[in-house]
Formats: C-alpha cells, structure tokens, sequence
C-alpha cells in the first residue's frame, strides 16, 4: 500500500524528512509545496482541494484552472493519480455531471465515492475506472467509529471478487491511520496527520521526546509506515460492527 503524507508541512525541513523516498498528496488548495514533491519524493498524488473550499464556506464552481493544473502536472513521471473533483454535499447526479465534463484521462483521473452514496454508485465507478477514492460522508463521516465500519464492510462485500479482492484500486481520502488502513484492503490511502501534529508540543513529552520538528516528524512517518494494508477484505457480519 502506498502511504501518502499530505502537505503542507512546516517547517518545510519536516516536509522533507517527512516524504523524501516517500509519497506525498499535495492539494489544488493548498499547493505551495509542490516543488518539494516534485524534488525528493517517489510518487505524489494530487487532490482537488474541494474539501478545504467547502469548509471555507466558499465552494469551487468553476474548475478550469484546478484541469489546466492537473493536466500540467500529468506530465510528471512522479504524478501518479488526480482526484477528479466532486461536490462535497451534492447528490450522485451532480457528481456524475462532474465526471462526466472532466477532460482527465481515466488513467490519471480518480473519482470519489462518497459513503452515503448508494453502493450501485460504487460498483459502477469500479467497473469504469482504475482507481476509486473513498470519501467518508454524511453519517459515515467519521472515520472508523461503529457506524463508519458498518458501512464499509457492506461497500466491500460488494466490490470485491471471489478471492475478497478489489475489483479496482481504492484509494482512502482521511485514511492514513493504521488502526484503520491495516484493516482494509486500499491500494492507498492519505491524511494530514503529521503535518497537523509535528508543531503541537504538547503531544510530544517525556525523556524521549525527539528534539526538533524535523525528528517529530520522520518518526510519525516510520509509525505510520511500519503497517501496511491487507491484500484481501474478510467480510464480517455488519450487525458486529452497531454495537
């Protein structure tokens, strides 16, 4: 599974030990350390940023400079994959319309499922494209609470083979913890955890704290990256999980 660490990290040295060799997820929101991806990173994935305008109370509509940007950047061997953009709190038709319009090549461009979309949805995407993002939703918004596990084990019975496989690459959006990636078969997943917690000093004390945010960070990222994901789901009776 691939793990990638989201930026911005400050200071930018953190950045750096916390994605040299590594992956980065780097969003249309806020891009400024691009460059450093670019430079010293294995892979990058490139995110849409509609999650951070929606929070701001200020929703993308136009979404021309987010393509001209992805399509720019498609064109970097290290770019792996763009989420295609999607609306946060839009029903399945005004996500299939942005599917629809988006100029990205199948290849490059991944969708999102969001999880209070019906499941149908999902098979579909995952018969259409190569690579699936999972957005945590609606009631199933917080990840990895009873409810959110509930509904995954009914998305994955669905979408997976004989064999418990993925009949795509699924992609987890907030995901990166290993108390819930090491329990799902992704392909990858994200989050901002390290650079949301490499400057707060009250989470780092004891005779062992590491001395600088640039230690703090390279050792987030070696906890983080010592668990990897499952190659198959087991399926588990959902009433287990709304207990």
């Amino acid at each position: 599974m691939i793990h990638y660490h989201g930026l911005p990290i400050t200071p930018a040295t953190a950045a750096v030990s916390a994605i040299q060799g590594g992956h980065a997820f780097v969003s249309f929101a806020h891009a400024d350390q691009l460059g450093i991806a670019i430079e010293v990173c294995q892979s990058f994935a490139i995110d849409n940023g509609a999650f951070s305008a929606w929070k701001s109370g200020n929703p993308i509509t136009d979404w021309s400079p987010f393509y001209d940007w992805a399509l720019d950047l498609k064109k970097v061997p290290s770019c792996d994959f763009g989420v295609i953009p999607d609306v946060i709190d839009g029903n399945e038709e005004d996500n299939d319309a942005l599917l629809a319009d988006c100029p990205l090549p199948k290849w490059f461009g991944a969708p999102v499922w969001h999880m209070h979309e019906s499941i149908d949805r999902l098979v579909r995407l995952a018969n259409e494209y190569p690579r699936v993002c999972v957005g945590s939703s609606g009631q199933y918004a917080t990840v990895g609470d009873n409810l959110w596990w509930g509904r995954m084990n009914e998305c994955l019975i669905e979408i997976c083979d004989e064999k418990n496989r993925p009949i795509c690459k699924l992609h987890g959006l907030r995901m990166l913890n290993p108390a819930v990636f090491g329990k799902l078969p992704l392909a990858s997943a994200d989050s901002t955890n390290i650079g949301r917690n490499v400057g707060i000093d009250k989470h780092w004390n004891g005779n062992y704290t590491p001395p600088t945010k640039e230690a703090r960070a390279m050792v987030m990222r070696q906890r983080i990256e010592s668990v990897n994901a499952p190659s198959t789901w087991q399926p588990q009776p959902v009433q287990e999980f709304l207990l």
